[in-house]
């Protein structure tokens, strides 16, 4: 492909659900896990290391902390940080991404990913298959992962029948209860992984008649977003695209916060999914998938730091400047980290965010 490919990383949230490991000044995406001393961050920029051009987009809130981050690590692939306006969820930010990167960059294709998952096998292949699909289609593309189980806290895409790599996504199902989920992996649904690819033209004009219109209106005159009308052949506008995010950066904090898959991809006509073949995937969002990617001693149980276990099982305890003992306790996260403890069922971990907004109702996340 003769397009330069931007891996755009998504980096801007804090985490909530890892409390009290990530917080307001520990964001999850520059928290180790396991062995490796690398950042989430700073493995995502690993994995997309192949691409020409790498961008970290984060908020207001974590940007001097990534970039310290990035700059004290040599052996992470060298990445430009753009700051969104303010956190509005993915949809506002890939918009952004979009929009900026078409400015910035020679009629690039974008392959746009989360910064905080569980990644292993050859990445560097599905980011290749998906951009390509991108830049053939000149539509939007997600990546999917085979279940491995029912699971009822990702969302599912059903493709249809496949050609040439990739197959055009016939539904998206958000978050099922058991029996759904159960029935879509069996019908041969994916998970969506949170891993898309597009031209930001395709992006722009895709999320034209949305709630995120407001943001390609401000940044295109004639609010259609496309890749051929008002543009330069350099892909930049012809009136000059400073001023089009200057506005787009006016309209931002206007905007209630929604997911890129909400506003856009389930109202798209033409999504297709590239399936992540040769890869496990896990979104490691809770306490709980933390466990499903670390190893667990003989009893079932992860630990990290300085813990000790007597008759435990199936336990996940992490102590961070203090010594956790658990005794004769089974499916429970014990999380140590400073002067905050949290203690709970391994399959209430999600509540965690409840934890979290009353904090911050009281100054203290």
């Amino acid at each position: 492909m003769d397009r330069p490919v931007v891996a755009v990383v998504l980096a801007g949230g804090s985490g909530t659900r890892l409390y009290p490991a990530s917080r307001a000044d520990r964001p999850k995406q520059l928290l180790s896990v396991g062995d490796d001393d690398r950042s989430l961050l700073a493995r995502t920029l690993g994995r997309v290391a192949a691409a020409d051009r790498r961008v970290v987009l984060t908020g207001p809130d974590h940007a001097d902390r990534v970039r310290d981050r990035l700059a004290d690590r040599e052996d992470v692939p060298t990445a430009d940080v753009w700051v969104e306006p303010a956190p509005r969820d993915t949809g506002p930010a890939l918009v952004y991404a979009a929009a900026r990167a078409r400015e910035t960059f020679e009629d690039p294709v974008l392959c746009c990913l989360p910064s905080d998952h569980y990644v292993s096998g050859d990445f560097a292949a599905v980011l290749r298959r998906a951009t390509a699909a991108a830049a053939e289609t000149r539509g939007l593309v997600c990546v999917g992962v085979e279940p491995d189980r029912p699971a009822t806290g990702y969302g599912y895409v059903r493709p249809g029948e496949a050609a040439g790599g990739y197959a055009p996504v016939e539904a998206f199902h958000e978050k099922p209860d058991a029996e759904r989920a159960r029935g879509l992996v069996e019908a041969g649904a994916l998970w969506n992984a949170g891993v898309f690819a597009w031209t930001p033209g395709a992006l722009l004009s895709a999320a034209a008649d949305t709630p995120l219109g407001p943001l390609v209106r401000a940044v295109d005159d004639d609010g259609d977003g496309g890749e051929g009308e008002g543009e330069g052949e350099d892909g930049r506008g012809e009136d000059g695209e400073s001023d089009g995010l200057a506005a787009l950066e006016a309209a931002y904090g206007d905007l209630d916060p929604v997911s890129v898959d909400r506003a856009v991809l389930e109202r798209a006509d033409d999504v297709s999914v590239v399936p992540a073949d040769g890869i496990e995937w896990d979104d490691l969002g809770t306490w709980d998938a933390l466990a499903r990617v670390l190893p667990a001693d003989a009893d079932g149980n992860v630990v990290g730091g300085d813990a000790l276990t007597v008759d435990a099982e199936d336990t996940v305890i992490v102590a961070e400047g203090a010594h956790v003992a658990a005794v004769g306790v089974e499916d429970l996260v014990v999380a140590a980290v400073g002067d905050r403890v949290l203690v709970a069922p391994r399959g209430e971990t999600d509540r965690v965010r409840e934890v979290v907004a009353r904090l911050r109702e009281k100054g203290q996340f």
